[in-house]
């Protein structure tokens, strides 16, 4: 009994020997994390400072291991790994590092140099990006976040931070989680072009993964509809400014203008341009339309048109067009023109009325309307348009200076004055001896036109009874010839 107790002793004795001797050497793993399309290096811990031993990566996913690279005495040697050829090692460091990662890159990594050996587990995520990460305005950005590792994949919990590192509420898709998930982000603006950020967590395995990506969102700085209000005669400056050279957008794109007349259905291409791939922005004239010019000179990518005088039917909408590979997005600039005019033209003669006409082109909102007032004037000699209607008229009856206000949220958009001057009292005699003298020289016109066909008629009459007795003469003549010829 005593030997067999010895015997049992003397085992336990060695397997603790065993254990405690072998934990050193045991391989002991580690989790890193990789991104699919960038470079991972990986550490080869506790190598006790022998620079000249051999050392040995090896690579390990579902039981298949393979050699990727070994170093040996100022030696390397290639393995046959499918990462082989994106693997460089550090030959002091011994640290490997693995360019342009895959998902497939994910696995078991091990270092054996001399003692212990250093195991790597390598969790790889791939982030996928629609349309390459370049949009236009109002598109929608989906995002494909796939995972890859050599144990069973977590379920993540996924956040999305704007350039302003501002969470973004987007609609995730999971119906292939955990291997995969779709992130939804619904129409970008020109403003969201920058670095974002996708959060990765996970508890267990513990996994706290920033993964940064670029976004660029080709438009216009002001995106939405502008109303630029003119008056007849005056000049408009229509303007949008591309953000191509502020986002540094390196593909080529192109673009039009195009003027959709107010009341028409009826579209006029006015100008088309292209920007290349240098960024620079090359103006085409399209239409034949002579009241606009296109400003040159500009160097910040900004599309601009000229309206010298400013006509009521140049307004409408100008629609800035922006085309890249069969998408389109574009800008309006509205053009609203305020007219006045006065019926009848002209002074106000005295006891006489006038009608002052003021319209806009266009229907107006129904938080607009027009108004009338006179300078000075009292509340009574105020008038207002209807809703939704794009003039209002006043009936004047006495001279000064009235004001039609385009209103809208009680805020005066637009003004246009008028002056009504008096006819002056000489004006008014002057018109009245312009009138009796016509009227008498119209009168002395036709006493004269009278008096000569009179005479005219006296002179054909008196020619009538020359000629009557001459030819009677002539034929007594002839008679009493004939006569003497007999006898």
């Amino acid at each position: 009994m005593e030997r067999c107790g010895a015997v049992v002793s003397c085992v336990f004795a060695v397997i603790l020997v065993l254990q405690l001797g072998l934990t050193p050497i045991m391989a002991q793993q580690e989790q890193q994390i990789g991104i699919a399309g960038k470079e991972v290096i990986l550490s080869c811990k506790a190598i006790n400072n022998q620079k000249d031993g051999t050392c040995t990566w090896k690579y390990k996913y579902k039981e298949v291991s393979s050699t990727i690279i070994s170093f040996s005495k100022a030696q390397v040697f290639k393995g046959k790994a499918p990462m082989t050829h994106r693997s460089e090692l550090n030959s002091n460091s011994k640290k490997l590092k693995v360019s342009d990662l895959s998902l497939d890159d994910a696995g078991i990594y091990t270092c054996a140099c001399y003692s212990p050996v250093v195991s790597i587990s390598l969790h790889v995520f791939k982030l996928t990006i629609s349309s390459n990460g370049h949009f236009l305005t109002n598109e929608d950005l989906e995002l494909t976040l796939m995972q890859n590792s050599s144990h069973s994949q977590p379920h993540l919990s996924i956040k999305l931070f704007n350039i302003n590192n501002d969470i973004v509420t987007t609609e995730i898709l999971q119906e292939e989680a955990p291997q995969k998930y779709i992130l939804k982000l619904k129409q970008l603006k020109a403003i969201d072009s920058g670095t974002w950020m996708c959060h990765v967590y996970s508890n267990s395995p513990s996994i706290n993964q920033n993964i940064s990506f670029d976004v660029k969102v080709l438009g216009f700085e002001k995106e939405r509809l502008e109303i630029i209000y003119t008056t007849v005669g005056n000049t408009a400056i229509l303007s949008w400014r591309l953000n191509f050279r502020k986002i540094k957008w390196k593909e080529g794109f192109t673009g039009k203008l195009n003027w959709e007349p107010q009341g028409n259905t009826a579209i006029h291409e006015l100008l088309n341009f292209s920007v290349t791939t240098h960024q620079e922005l090359h103006k085409t004239k399209k239409s034949n339309h002579i009241w606009f010019e296109i400003s040159e000179g500009k160097t910040d990518g900004t599309m601009e048109v000229k309206i010298p005088k400013v006509q009521l039917n140049h307004s409408g909408q100008y629609k800035c067009q922006l085309e890249i590979n069969g998408r389109r997005t574009e800008s309006v600039r509205a053009l609203v023109v305020m007219q006045v005019t006065a019926i009848p033209a002209g002074p106000l003669s005295r006891g006489g009325k006038m009608t002052l006409l003021c319209q806009v082109s266009g229907p107006l909102p129904s938080n607009a309307h027009l108004l009338w007032e006179r300078v000075n004037g009292t509340q009574m000699e105020m008038k207002k348009s209807k809703q939704h209607e794009a003039k209002v008229e006043v009936n004047v009856s006495a001279p000064g200076l009235w004001n039609c206000h385009l209103v809208e949220d009680n805020n005066k958009k637009i003004s246009l004055n008028y002056t009504v001057e008096e006819a002056h009292v000489w004006n008014s005699y002057a018109v009245i001896g312009i009138i009796i003298g016509a009227s008498v020289l119209v009168i002395g016109l036709a006493c004269m036109c009278i008096i000569t066909g009179m005479r005219w008629q006296r002179r054909r009459k008196r020619a009538r009874r020359m000629a009557q007795a001459k030819q009677y003469l002539l034929e007594k003549k002839t008679c009493q010839c004939q006569r003497r010829m007999y006898k």
